[in-house]
């Protein structure tokens, strides 16, 4: 499940410098089962590693200190911080470890089946984590829209009375792709929406998970 935003947490501004357009706030994707998840997952590990640190004895809140410099910053970088960014002019992907950031004449086509994707002109492929598949929603809306379609058939071609008018209702990614294929469709050509495809590792995310790993292993190996 997503949940689209109207207000991006990121200073870039979406036009470029100098632009006499009107500037546009992004529209944001994310996870609301992942950010949920991601909460519970956190008060847990923090509610453990702080219980360790203040009752354990003898090398136990070390090893808690680093299993949390481990874990913290794992989750947040798998729940929390994935979020697909879209404004008239480019495609922000915020993925665990990477923020990238294409433009739509550098998009190719935007995939869906077991994960939705972003295909570049140069033949790139990156996966929208915001954007996650729900192949049962997916399954029940098929099977919504073609008892509709048999209905319609039944009552001779008249679809008011097939509750065909409110469609089948797809999953919230699905609905988010389908939007941004539109958008797409309409931008690629504009001169505002070319550039260059950019990628930016999330340092700040694996740094601390790496250093986590590193004091973890050496507290174990000193047995």
């Amino acid at each position: 499940m997503t949940s689209p935003e109207h207000q991006s947490p990121d200073p870039e501004p979406t036009k470029p410098a100098g632009s006499e357009a009107p500037q546009y706030k992004d529209r944001v994707h994310r996870s609301l089962a992942g950010i949920v998840g991601g909460v519970l997952l956190l008060a847990v590990v923090g509610w453990l590693g702080v219980d360790a640190v203040f009752a354990g004895e003898g090398r136990t809140p070390w090893l808690a200190l680093a299993a949390m410099l481990l874990l913290v910053p794992l989750i947040v970088a798998y729940t929390l911080r994935p979020a697909v960014y879209v404004n008239d002019d480019r495609l922000r992907v915020r993925n665990p470890f990477r923020l990238i950031v294409l433009p739509w004449g550098q998009v190719a086509a935007l995939r869906s089946s077991f994960t939705n994707e972003v295909l570049t002109a140069s033949g790139a492929k990156y996966q929208l984590w915001a954007l996650p598949v729900s192949l049962r929603a997916r399954s029940k809306a098929n099977r919504q829209e073609a008892r509709a379609a048999a209905q319609v058939v039944r009552t001779g071609g008249d679809r008011r009375g097939a509750g065909a008018s409110e469609g089948p209702r797809r999953h919230e990614s699905d609905r988010a792709m389908d939007e941004m294929r539109e958008l797409h469709e309409r931008r690629q050509d504009a001169e505002a929406a070319q550039g260059e495809v950019t990628v930016r590792w999330a340092y700040e995310i694996a740094a601390p998970a790496v250093a986590g790993a590193v004091l973890l292993a050496v507290l174990l190996a000193m047995g």
